[in-house]
């Protein structure tokens, strides 16, 4: 097998001449893996430096059967969790030397999904990350048989080795809880897409807590993520002085701020409301925001470590804990007058 050639003509075999090693050792070296000497892995850096040697990825990929990329499939949103996702975990590939190749699926359908994985496949890539923002999505990725690793980020009641999240339901709670302890005895849920897992986590999780605190449950009204859809519905809301608001995210909570001091209601003096991700906006809002923070750095980090494991030794797969949130209580909350 030859290498394409590198500066001045040099080969992976005059490195190895050279370094007085094998060509096999040579490739160990260029890919930083284990159970190569120091002494060794010093020589053979000298002869590539000498040589001038740089080796292109494709002939890297046919020694190590593998092309240090993996593919990301993208839902069709700029939604802030998402996007903010997809960034952070570029940045962990990019930490552990691995290129990203990333799509994105024009629909959460399972023909729109097969066909952007397909895309990846042909890229000949070592696994394929998906940002999972429809429940059926989910069902296409149970039913994949594919010969190389696949990993979700997903909300979901259900853990599995390859499925990753943040714990929705238990920031939802807390959220509530909060609104609870203040004294608020009518908690309106602003929920998000239907079909979205981490807003069906935060319904469940609304409910759970009204319900183990004996306090009533009015059906969630549904948004789409955005300020507009959250000021369409605050201009309906049935809401009253005293009552409160979780909002599962900020951006809707933004917009039913505003919808509710049209109606003449100020918040927090008359209607307490809590968000959910702690955009960048959210401390410096009128009035700063009470909301739940999740910490997409952490995931995309974590989804990055369980595409090593699931590469390098799948057997060692274990299902994991979805990351933890965390209450941010602001001055968009407060006890009813």
């Amino acid at each position: 097998m030859s290498e394409e050639r590198g500066a001045k003509s040099a080969n992976i075999f005059d490195v190895a001449r050279l370094a007085g090693v094998s060509h096999q050792t040579v490739s160990r070296v260029l890919n930083d893996l284990p159970n190569v000497r120091p002494a060794t892995r010093a020589r053979v850096e000298q002869a590539i430096a000498q040589l001038r040697y740089s080796p292109s990825p494709a002939a890297r990929a046919l020694v190590t059967r593998r092309t240090r990329t993996i593919g990301l499939v993208t839902p069709n949103t700029a939604d802030f969790g998402p996007a903010s996702i997809a960034m952070h975990f570029n940045v962990a590939a990019r930490a552990e030397r691995y290129s990203v190749d990333a799509v994105t699926s024009p629909g959460p359908d399972p023909v729109a999904v097969r066909t952007a994985i397909e895309g990846l496949l042909r890229q000949r890539v070592d696994a394929i990350v998906l940002i999972v923002n429809d429940i059926g999505v989910l069902e296409v990725v149970r039913g994949l048989e594919l010969s190389l690793p696949v990993v979700a980020a997903a909300a979901t009641p259900r853990r599995h080795p390859h499925l990753v999240s943040i714990d929705q339901y238990r920031g939802a709670r807390a959220a509530v809880r909060h609104l609870a302890e203040l004294g608020h005895t009518r908690i309106h849920h602003l929920a998000g897409p239907a079909s979205n897992p981490d807003a069906l986590e935060r319904i469940r999780g609304w409910r759970d807590e009204l319900a183990a605190r004996g306090l009533p449950a009015v059906d969630p009204r549904h948004g789409d993520w955005s300020a507009a859809s959250g000021h369409e519905i605050g201009t309906t809301l049935e809401v009253t002085s005293g009552s409160a608001v979780f909002a599962a995210n900020d951006h809707m909570a933004i917009g039913l701020v505003s919808a509710l001091r049209g109606r003449g209601l100020q918040v927090p003096d008359d209607v307490s409301v809590v968000g959910f991700d702690d955009v960048p906006e959210a401390p410096f809002l009128l009035p700063p925001l009470t909301t739940v923070r999740q910490d997409f750095r952490a995931l995309g980090e974590l989804i990055m470590q369980k595409v090593l494991v699931a590469v390098e030794e799948p057997d060692q797969l274990t299902e994991d804990t979805p990351l933890a949130t965390h209450l941010i209580v602001r001055e968009s909350t407060r006890p009813p007058a």
